[in-house]
């Protein structure tokens, strides 16, 4: 393949890759959230 066909596929290759990463560290801020939201429920 030339470098001008193998760029655009390493480009989205990357941003299906970050998308991935950020959907990723949402879910866990909101698992660590709800965790911290039960232990403060159950201290009360």
């Amino acid at each position: 393949m030339k470098p001008s066909r193998v760029a655009p596929l390493v480009i989205i290759l990357c941003a299906f890759s970050l998308a991935a990463c950020a959907n990723t560290v949402r879910g866990v801020g909101k698992d660590v959230r709800g965790t911290a939201q039960a232990v403060e429920d159950s201290v009360q």
